[in-house]
């Protein structure tokens, strides 16, 4: 935890330097101030992972996701899909424009997650591009001895193995008033493994981006190549494919998608997809986002 806690640290020096002295600097000599870019994506999240965006200072986001059965299992048996259903809500609140703190819930293996982002670099006319740090953890609160999807039994012998750590820069930059694309350097700590001979780190590359349909409608894609290495269950999981749309609705976004992952948090969506697009193992999902303001002062510039 301590090495991911450095990253952090290490980004909120770096944009103290870029940010602030750097931009002093480049605008002392321009005689201009910079103009930031806004609105890179229409939501913290992309589909299943995050976004260089973070929730404006004392607003509330309320998050409900649903990720429903593979497509493939039959109109009788299963409604494709649609007969069953993951779930995950959650809330992220904005300590200032450029720090978010989120904490959420889900029904696969019963599972709490929280996390930190912070917004330490701004794509400007100066800047290339928006630079945040996600660092986050998972609880699983599974009783132990559970078998897993992959068919593993996972046993724990205190909390401290129910941990699992993910530490990701996300680097964005929007192209044009349609086009953003990003990626996401990862790396996942398991303090405890499925099996003995898996590695407690894992390293991957995300890549993600959006177009812009309309005023209101994105389409959304997202990739997560992932290091699975070489024990014994690696070959049963695979990388993360996501694709689906936005659509916002005043103080909602609407998240329509369709993925190989059933997951909603990086421990299981980038570590742990079993799902093969080729086979039609497509899970049908969407996000709901709701924001609320706390903002006494901005609602009283609305009137």
């Amino acid at each position: 935890m301590k090495k991911y806690l450095l990253v952090f640290s290490c980004l909120i020096s770096f944009q103290s330097f870029c940010q602030d002295d750097l931009m002093d600097m480049l605008n002392k000599e321009k005689g201009t101030q910079p103009e930031y870019t806004s609105a890179t994506f229409k939501a913290t999240r992309l589909i299943n992972g995050q976004t260089i965006e973070t929730v404006s200072k004392k607003h509330l986001n309320f998050w409900i996701s649903h990720r429903f059965g593979a497509v493939n299992s039959g109109f009788i048996d299963n409604f494709f899909g649609l007969d069953e259903a993951r779930i995950r809500l959650g809330l992220e609140y904005g300590l200032s424009d450029n720090l978010t703190i989120g904490l959420g819930r889900s029904s696969q293996e019963k599972t709490y997650d929280y996390y930190l982002k912070y917004k330490a670099i701004r794509q400007s006319n100066s800047v290339p591009v928006t630079v945040t740090g996600y660092l986050s953890g998972a609880a699983n609160t599974m009783a132990t001895g559970y078998t897993l999807p992959s068919g593993s039994t996972l046993k724990f012998d205190d909390n401290l193995e129910r941990q699992t750590y993910c530490a990701q820069i996300l680097i964005a930059r929007k192209f044009s008033d349609k086009l953003s694309l990003q990626i996401m350097p990862t790396v996942i700590h398991f303090n405890k493994t499925e099996v003995e001979d898996m590695k407690n780190d894992m390293l991957a590359l995300g890549f993600g981006g959006r177009y812009k349909l309309s005023k209101r409608v994105t389409l959304n894609a997202e990739y997560y190549l992932a290091d699975h290495g070489n024990s014994s269950i690696s070959g049963k999981y695979h990388n993360s494919l996501a694709v689906g749309f936005d659509i916002e609705t005043g103080g909602h976004v609407f998240q329509l998608h369709f993925t190989n992952s059933r997951g909603m948090v990086e421990r299981h969506f980038i570590a742990q997809t079993l799902g093969e697009w080729g086979k039609g193992d497509i899970f049908y999902g969407f996000n709901i986002a709701r924001t609320f303001s706390f903002d006494g002062k901005s609602k009283k510039d609305k009137h």
